[in-house]
């Protein structure tokens, strides 16, 4: 519900956006003069493939953008010293097309002889997560100064001998394009040592000279489009917690190795041994629903090796056998970003709760954003509308960046009016999952952003899809089924409401849209659709007591339709204690919408008991650290799951920050401290870092808050602490005795509802003091 002001004064203060940040040189592709290049064959699917180029440079240039597309992953080095670690990212941005990406290789050139290599994994099938080609590929091109690099046939290749095609993993053909790793260091290439094939010096003679493939945009790669999410953020080998320096080396006992990770990560494991040669080295992690392993066939001597197969959990165990020398066991975590965002308040559970779904979220995003990082790593757009919230309080830009992808990807693999569900690997309508995306997707990554480009991408599908339904004598849409009308795991979900208020959910986000892009021809359909269905909602819904259509008791359906504004507040309290406070149907993919219902409807205490109710054995798990699929309502799972935003409503109701205008120009931060005595929030916003750390004492509430250039606060001092006799900001008195002071330039009173004390507050660092009679 949007609050009521009574407005004392109003100042509207405008603040001079910072520019953007020019482009890098090498940003605009130009044209491609270049060629892709492998071996004669079209894979095999599983190829390791390397490739090697030496070449001259008179003067080693301050900037060389490589421009470099490969089908499907890259690993780079540049004069034996690795440059990049897994490059690549999911094909492609739509049907047909690749994507590319830009390194600079600057900082490792030299003037005189140089030495490139790089190493592809080419997947050869076709998963959720990724489209085949049906040929592996490599292209680059950098203008190096008095040179062009670029791949054609004087380039070196050989299909890496130690790594087994037929390694099998990734579970069935609906789950992951990876394999197992099986490697053999017999037939190493020198991997890992001084001599290694990247490194200058190898001898390449026998290597086959590179197969041309085509100059892009050749099939059947096609366009190359850039890849706009930053490279992975790779943090270095390092050593695990309980297993320091101080351990090594030591000679293995034949048992299994248990290393502890800091909490659930992406990672790709390391080890350095002296062994015989043939014996085998198995490495997993203790979760067992990762459909990836690896196993390692010694050679002869001090040995080293990285499974270059990201996996991920809480442990990664060695099995090592008897008699072997260990001298290391590391991990290198790889991830999008940073999670910038940081929440803290009285309660330990509620921070750990954050913690463990901003982890949750970190551990479902790479190549795209996942429904969970071991089973299926698929982009199922309803996981992704769940995300879209905690995204915004917790990652960086990348984070941004890679909700971009999800959006265009998902735009650019739809057909005939039919939003993609699950791009780019499959393509069949989800039709809940695709009103979510809408809404809490598209839309909600253009209020967070204010990407209007992307946002104007996107439109024209929302439009199309929202006119397929059509409209019933009864004033509701028609039903669609499309692949599978699933609208959440657990016990009596009511699909045909549920349906409806998704579709309302998604024609407002569209009606918005229209408005913000300037089509307002669109806007009448919207307009006509909505009110239709407001009128006659109740009419077929309603029983009295809540909403059902006939059976059902249903917290989702309900929790829905306040979100959407069908329900009338005054069945709010009927709704609450008939369906959203006693039944606790919903899974993960729902449970926060039901939370969010219930602080809008005017019961955040309720909203934050069931909170800590339904979360609570997971909190008290100290093994876990990220959370589980199915919340009780169903067996089994995994139990890192992308239904993760306990920290969406701790950030944004809680401790109370939202964007009121697109990309955070205006915000506002209107906490609710509840039964807390104290609340910290960062959200890493696109306009720069905003902070704010709130307590509350004995007749006194504090607020302190840093807000980035560009932006205009709403601040709100809750009256639920007492009655306001004094607010202060930065010492100087702004409101005393019920009356706005003129105070501090830069705070004014904006005015004041049934909730809040309200005050603008311009860019800066501030500390709002609010005192409260003790009479």
């Amino acid at each position: 519900m949007l609050p009521v002001f009574r407005i004392h004064v109003l100042v509207l203060t405008l603040v001079a956006l910072a520019p953007a940040s020019p482009p890098l040189a090498g940003d605009e592709p130009g044209e491609w003069n270049t060629q892709w290049i492998w071996q004669e064959q079209a894979g095999p699917a599983n190829t390791w493939m390397a490739f090697r180029k030496e070449f001259h440079v008179t003067k080693a240039p301050e900037q060389a953008i490589a421009r470099i597309a490969v089908d499907s992953k890259y690993w780079l080095w540049v004069n034996g010293e690795q440059v990049l670690f897994e490059g690549g990212i999911a094909r492609g941005p739509r049907k047909g097309n690749t994507f590319y990406e830009q390194v600079d290789l600057a900082p490792y050139l030299q003037e005189g002889d140089n030495t490139i290599a790089l190493l592809v994994w080419h997947f050869g099938r076709t998963r959720k997560a990724h489209a085949d080609s049906g040929q592996g590929g490599l292209v680059l091109q950098a203008d190096l100064g008095d040179t062009m690099l670029k791949t054609d046939r004087s380039w070196k290749v050989k299909h890496h001998p130690a790594y087994d095609p037929a390694s099998g993993g990734g579970g069935n053909d609906r789950q992951i394009p990876q394999y197992n790793i099986k490697y053999d260091a017999r037939k190493s290439l020198g991997d890992w040592t001084d001599s290694a094939w990247y490194t200058p010096g190898y001898d390449d003679s026998s290597w086959q000279d590179a197969v041309e493939k085509g100059c892009p945009p050749a099939s059947p790669w096609n366009e190359l489009e850039l890849n706009y999410v930053p490279h992975l953020n790779d943090r270095g080998l390092v050593n695990y917690e309980d297993y320091p320096e101080s351990k090594f080396p030591f000679t293995s006992d034949g048992s299994v190795i248990r290393c502890k990770l800091p909490f659930n990560q992406q990672v790709t494991p390391y080890f350095k041994v002296v062994s015989p040669p043939g014996k085998s080295i198995r490495v997993r992690l203790d979760n067992r629903v990762n459909r990836i392993s690896t196993t390692y066939r010694t050679r002869s001597g001090s040995q080293a090796f990285e499974s270059y197969a990201w996996v991920n959990g809480h442990y990664v165990e060695y099995q090592i056998p008897k008699g072997v020398v260990v001298n290391a066991l590391k991990y290198r975590w790889t991830g999008v970003g940073e999670m910038k965002g940081k929440f803290a308040c009285s309660d330990p559970a509620l921070t750990r709760l954050w913690w463990m779904a901003r982890n949750t979220l970190y551990v479902c995003a790479r190549d795209g954003y996942m429904d969970c990082p071991d089973r299926e790593r698929g982009l199922w757009i309803g996981d992704v509308a769940d995300q879209c919230g905690p995204v915004f309080y917790t990652l960086d830009d990348a984070g941004r960046q890679l909700l971009k992808k999800a959006i265009r990807t998902t735009v650019g693999y739809s057909e005939d009016g039919i939003i993609a569900g699950l791009a780019p690997g499959l393509i069949d309508e989800l039709p809940m999952q695709s009103l979510q995306f809408i809404d809490q997707g598209i839309w909600r990554y253009y209020h967070n952003t204010g990407d209007s480009e992307t946002l104007a991408y996107a439109y024209p599908l929302v439009r199309e899809y929202l006119q397929l339904w059509g409209m019933e004598p009864n004033g509701m849409p028609s039903w669609r089924e499309g692949r599978t009308a699933w609208a959440d795991w657990g016990e009596g979900v009511d699909p045909p409401p549920t349906q409806v208020c998704w579709y309302v959910l998604a024609l407002q986000a569209a009606k918005r849209m229209a408005t913000e892009l300037g089509h307002s021809s669109d806007l009448t359909m919207y307009e006509e659709r909505l009110e239709a269905i407001s009128a006659n909602f109740d009419k077929l819904y309603w029983n009295g007591k809540y909403y059902t259509s006939g059976e059902f008791k249903d917290d989702r359906a309900n929790a829905l339709a306040i979100l959407a504004g069908l329900a009338r507040p005054s069945h709010y309290n009927s709704i609450m204690e008939e369906v959203l406070i006693p039944v606790r149907g919903a899974s993960p993919h729902m449970e926060w919408i039901v939370e969010e219902a219930m602080v809008l409807a005017g019961a955040p205490e309720e909203a934050l008991r069931r909170m800590r109710e339904r979360y609570q054995s997971q909190i008290d798990n100290d093994e876990r650290t990220t959370l589980d699929e199915y919340l009780g309502v169903r067996d089994g799972g995994t139990y890192n799951h992308a239904w993760n935003a306990p920290n969406y409503i701790l950030s944004k109701y809680v401790a109370g920050l939202a964007p009121d205008s697109p990309g955070w120009e205006s915000y506002h931060v209107f906490p609710r401290l509840l039964d807390l005595t104290s609340v910290e929030q960062l959200v890493p916003s696109v306009q720069g870092e905003i902070a704010v750390r709130m307590n509350l004492g004995e007749g006194t509430f504090s607020l302190e808050l840093s807000s980035p250039v560009g932006t205009v606060a709403r601040v709100g001092i809750p009256k639920s602490i007492g009655r306001v006799s004094r607010v202060s900001a930065n010492q100087h008195a702004v409101w005393l005795d019920g009356e706005p002071l003129g105070g501090i330039e830069g705070v004014r009173c904006f005015g004041e509802n049934d909730d809040y004390l309200v005050f603008t507050v311009a860019p800066g660092e501030w500390n709002l003091t609010a005192t409260t009679d003790q009479d």
